[in-house]
């Protein structure tokens, strides 16, 4: 393997080969891997390894007369967007500056490895020398930068770092490394203990106001990010500061529990729903009515509609709960939204990447507009790389960028919650019937057929529409027929085994949520649950009113009311609620993107369950639904721009795959 060792091997008792320089450098970059891919162990020096190596580095110090006026190295005047960090540029190995001579001798010793200073270095001439032209031309200068681009820069451009002694590099740590995250001290005026982690977010969203950079708190449900913005809020105002008024824009169904939590943990503050029929129908009505309000409460679709009036206003901070419904970043909603006038802006999110990359682009195109580049360019360099050619390079440096800004914790870290319950996910495998199987074959045949005489849109419309007539038939022959024929059990395995489990289930005296895409899907099971199998039932549904809505969560999670089955449709019912009382989750249907179905699960498994959450997850043996199930778990990071909403998948798929995909497996067992 190594011709070189044999020169070695020539005594009876080899001992060692001499190598010159440049033999011993080809040895530590080449050779080395070849003898440890053989299964030999190989030591090399310390300086050689990652921990020990000295890097080549243009090094940023913050200006020692601003740092030494701004009082401490903690304090966040110089450290913030409105007071731009001025800074010198350094050249240096490992922790020590370098002087210009220095580096030259360097540069000019033409080998790649140089003594320096006792230790031995790895040197890349061209690019020192290309290091000291970007020296000359600005090392004697003092420069200005803000934080944002600082964490870009320091993030994106590895010949660039910030002296480790430096109050910068401190403060970057800090926002990086989220051990460091300091809690805040307890609130008198919440009505609430927070957690240890909780009170940590509260400080990290504090921390980020201060230096002023905006962030996405993007907790697991069911971890109280409400009671965090909320915790914020009274914080703010402990010390008799009465700052312009909170601007919090939510999907219409969650608008009325986030009144009711601000009732319940702080009631002293004054909140404005800007919702209905009452609302303020002009702008000089508007800012009177938002006057010495604390937060004012809208949704997404008035955050379109009533957009004149809103950006009227010069808000205090804006919050988007749920952010994801802002993933769309061509959509009217996503640019009123971005028009609006705020100090401070945050995102709440479980799933910052709900389909693809480009959610976060848009999430962090609202928080900080310009840190991710254009919307082409992020593409181009992230979303391709990393989504679909999965470049560990590219990905790293994605992770390092956006870090200070997404602070994420999962409820099955036991470092976050320790009395948090399991939660077991389960298939239901269920077959088809026979009234099943012939309507699937029909459609299957038919779409075959058709296939040959489309192309472009014509065929991806028709993709999609084959899927929704196919789920249907799943489901049941009465929902793909719309004939009025009867919703029953027989006619339908999958509603025949949910039948089953539900009796099961139910004399054990749980309550259960099941959640269907499908509005016609839920109104005939919550017929079928009342009528016919006598269950206590509610249905929650997109036309449901927020009155009724209240009363529903109300009575289901009252202790006195008996076990009930909650019917939900999963764009109404799978975000911000808390149903607490159910411990049995059944996904009817599958959406076939899991980040968006675990947020519908996670109604029930959050803070407050007790007991052990069981999720169902009903599938259809032989059919689409089974074989994009297998995708969705073999690649779940990227399920999402597999399955999701995201339709560009459908464009990957030539006639023949996707007729693999539709077709009837005849293996399958038919009931």
């Amino acid at each position: 393997m190594l011709p070189s060792l044999w020169a070695g091997l020539d005594t009876a008792t080899p001992e060692s080969v001499t190598l010159d320089l440049d033999a011993a450098f080809r040895f530590l970059k080449e050779d080395a891997w070849i003898l440890e891919d053989a299964g030999f162990k190989v030591i090399v020096p310390a300086w050689w390894t990652p921990k020990g190596r000295r890097r080549v580095r243009i090094r940023l110090r913050s200006n020692p007369q601003r740092e030494k006026a701004s009082g401490s190295a903690a304090g966040a005047d110089i450290l913030s967007l409105d007071n731009l960090i001025q800074y010198r540029y350094q050249l240096a190995i490992g922790d020590e500056t370098v002087s210009e001579d220095e580096w030259q001798r360097l540069v000019d010793a033409k080998t790649p490895l140089v003594r320096f200073r006792g230790q031995w270095v790895e040197l890349d001439r061209d690019q020192m020398q290309e290091m000291l032209a970007f020296w000359r031309a600005h090392g004697q200068e003092t420069a200005e930068m803000d934080l944002q681009s600082l964490l870009q820069r320091t993030a994106t451009d590895d010949l660039f770092e910030v002296d480790r002694d430096d109050a910068l590099a401190d403060m970057l740590e800090g926002l990086r490394n989220r051990s460091r995250l300091e809690p805040i001290a307890d609130l008198p005026d919440l009505n609430a203990e927070l957690r240890d982690y909780q009170k940590r977010g509260v400080g990290w969203i504090g921390l980020l106001e201060r230096l002023g950079l905006n962030g996405c708190l993007a907790d697991d449900m069911g971890l109280g990010k409400t009671i965090q913005v909320i915790a914020r809020l009274v914080q703010e105002r402990g010390d008799g500061a009465a700052p312009a008024p909170t601007l919090l824009i939510a999907p219409t169904s969650v608008i009325g529990n986030w009144q009711k939590e601000v009732e319940r943990f702080a009631p002293q503050l004054p909140v404005l729903i800007h919702h209905g029929s009452g609302r303020a129908a002009d702008t000089k009505t508007f800012k009177q009515a938002v006057a010495g309000k604390a937060l004012v409460v809208t949704s997404y679709a008035l955050a379109r509609r009533d957009q004149p009036m809103l950006t009227a206003i010069d808000w205090h901070r804006v919050v988007l709960d749920e952010a994801q419904n802002i993933k769309n970043p061509k959509a009217a909603q996503t640019k009123a939204i971005g028009k609006l006038r705020a100090t401070h802006r945050l995102a709440l999110t479980g799933t910052p990447v709900e389909n693809r990359l480009m959610d976060l682009w848009s999430i962090l195109h609202f928080l900080n507009p310009g840190y991710l580049d254009t919307q082409a360019r992020f593409r181009k360099r992230f979303e391709l790389p990393v989504q679909r050619d999965q470049d560990p390079v590219q990905t790293a440096t994605l992770k390092r960028l956006v870090e200070p800004f997404i602070l994420r914790r999962v409820k099955t870290d036991k470092a976050i919650i320790r009395d948090l319950p399991d939660k077991i996910e389960a298939i239901q495998y269920c077959n088809l019937g026979k009234e099943q199987a012939a309507l699937y074959e029909g459609v299957v045949r038919q779409v075959e057929r058709d296939l040959e005489e489309k192309e472009g849109i014509e065929r991806q419309g028709l993709m999609l529409s084959t899927l929704m007539r196919l789920k249907q038939i799943c489901n049941h022959p009465a929902q793909f027929l719309q004939d009025g024929s009867p919703f029953s059990p027989e006619r339908s395995h999958k509603l025949q085994r949910l039948q089953e489990m539900l009796e099961e289930v139910m004399a054990e005296g749980d309550s259960v949520l099941i959640f269907s895409q499908f509005t016609e899907v839920g109104a005939a099971l919550e017929r079928l649950l009342r009528q016919e199998w006598r269950f206590n039932s509610f249905y929650l549904h997109g036309g449901t009113s927020r009155k009724r809505r209240e009363e529903m969560i109300a009575n289901f999670q009252d202790p006195a009311t008996e076990p009930s089955v909650f019917v939900l449709s999963l764009k109404a019912g799978g975000v911000g609620i808390t149903l607490t009382k159910a411990n049995h989750v059944f996904h009817f249907d599958r959406w076939w993107n899991p980040a968006v179905e675990d947020q519908a699960s996670d109604r029930a498994f959050r803070i407050g369950q007790e007991k052990t959450v069981f999720v169902h997850k009903m599938v259809t043996l032989g059919t689409l639904e089974e074989r994009i199930d297998e995708m969705i778990r073999s690649k779940q990071a990227l399920a999402g721009a597999i399955v999701g909403n995201d339709e560009s998948w459908l464009a990957q798929l030539d006639n023949e795959r996707f007729k693999a995909l539709i077709r009837l497996n005849r293996d399958a067992v038919v009931d």
